[in-house]
């Protein structure tokens, strides 16, 4: 996907990710690569609040979708919206390299007491 987070504090998670490679078959941005790039940013927020003591997972991803993208990159603001102890919610705003607004997300994590399993 080539996603690649730019810059991180408490306050903002910033990242991007080429269009290029991420197309749907007519040659947009695919809305599942928005959706990558969302959740990427608005959980590495979550982690950076909730680590070491609790682990975010997500429960809740919403996309609206404003206009495409063809070429380029993309960018990703992620900014939290709530951080309590057990769940976070963040708004993601994904502009084009003009500036415009291409995709508004929201994602909701659950602050788990334990870390999930991998397996």
């Amino acid at each position: 996907m080539g996603v690649e987070i730019t810059s991180m504090t408490l306050d903002e998670v910033v990242g991007r990710m080429p269009v290029e490679g991420n197309r749907q078959p007519f040659g947009l941005l695919h809305g599942g690569a928005n959706a990558v790039l969302a959740e990427t940013l608005g959980s590495t927020l979550s982690a950076l609040h909730a680590l070491p003591d609790r682990f975010p997972v997500g429960l809740e991803l919403t996309c609206t979708h404003h206009r495409s993208a063809t070429q380029g990159f993309v960018t990703g603001v992620a900014r939290p919206l709530h951080v309590g102890r057990s769940t976070s919610t963040t708004e993601i705003v994904i502009t084009d390299e003009h500036g415009h607004r291409t995709c508004t997300a929201k994602l909701t994590c659950l602050h788990r007491d334990t870390r999930p399993e991998i397996g």
